[in-house]
């Protein structure tokens, strides 16, 4: 028998004052309540009720048993409650796991506005750029960007970013501006680690074709923020989506090389675990963002 359902019935009989009057507060027969309290004192080895033909009463072990079999009760009265609270609202420790170049651009103000709606809600955000953050336990939800690999993840798609060839001013006027895709391999490159080919630079066209430009210099970075500041410093030409480069392009920091080149946009996805139940506060939070990704607008992107 189930060892709190035995536990429950014993609880009721001592609160009752007797089997009638605890089978009717459970729902059950006064036979199935003696059944419980029969399996309960055979499987503790103990006489825990006195029994008269006028009350029933706890023996002095059954009283100590008592105690604890109250508080064990409520603790599990807690616990369903909980459950069934978080069914409804958000509350909890929410992990997130952040392309960094993302996280930095455009994620404070949907955390901002998040936090104020569910205060009950605590967030811890890494920022990163690998997957091995993506193994299932680790995170509560991830956003990535680019082609997505294949996973157990369900995956809600947030947004396309504008995938541009920017250079600043200062390294046109030094080094002059490219007219075509080919002029490229005449000029020094500043290599994304982890978005692109580090063997050079693959720009996929909207109809699929890929032009292959080699590499030329010597700076390789894994932070497209910070490859944007090297662009902006004069220190090559850079392929970045546009959620990093365009402020810099609105104030003039850097130029778009080529802006009649049509490229394949980067997706920007939300992975989260798959399961019949979603929590709410993973639930809320991609609705958040995805509400803030469509505010911004396609261009913004």
């Amino acid at each position: 028998m189930d060892r709190l359902i035995q536990m429950e019935a014993f609880a009721q009989v001592v609160d009752q004052g007797g089997f009638s009057d605890a089978a009717r507060k459970m729902g059950i027969s006064k036979s199935a309540v003696s059944k419980h309290i029969s399996g309960l004192e055979a499987r503790l080895g103990a006489r825990l009720l006195n029994r008269t033909t006028r009350r029933v009463s706890p023996t002095e072990i059954g009283t100590a048993y008592y105690r604890r079999a109250r508080q064990v009760l409520s603790d599990a009265d807690q616990a369903d409650a909980l459950v069934s609270s978080m069914q409804f609202q958000p509350t909890g420790l929410l992990r997130i796991s952040v392309a960094s170049d993302v996280g930095r651009s455009h994620l404070m103000s949907v955390l901002e506005r998040f936090l104020a709606a569910y205060p009950q809600v605590n967030i811890e955000m890494e920022l990163n750029v690998g997957d091995a953050a993506l193994i299932p336990g680790h995170f509560d939800l991830a956003i990535r960007t680019g082609d997505l690999k294949d996973s157990t993840l369900l995956t809600r798609k947030l947004a396309d970013a504008r995938m541009r060839v920017v250079a600043s001013r200062t390294y046109i006027e030094q080094h002059g501006r490219p007219e075509t895709i080919e002029d490229l391999a005449n000029h020094t490159l500043l290599t994304h680690i982890g978005h692109q080919d580090i063997g050079g630079w693959k720009l996929v066209q909207a109809k699929g074709k890929t032009i292959h430009v080699p590499p030329k210099g010597s700076l390789a970075i894994n932070d497209g923020q910070t490859l944007l500041e090297a662009a902006i410093n004069g220190l090559g030409i850079a392929f970045l989506p546009s959620y990093v480069f365009a402020c810099a392009l609105e104030t003039g920091q850097v130029v778009d090389l080529f802006p009649d080149l049509v490229l394949k946009p980067q997706g920007i996805h939300v992975l989260y675990p798959s399961g019949q139940f979603m929590q709410p506060k993973v639930r809320a939070f991609i609705d958040a963002l995805a509400a803030a990704f469509a505010d911004k607008g396609p261009d913004v992107w």
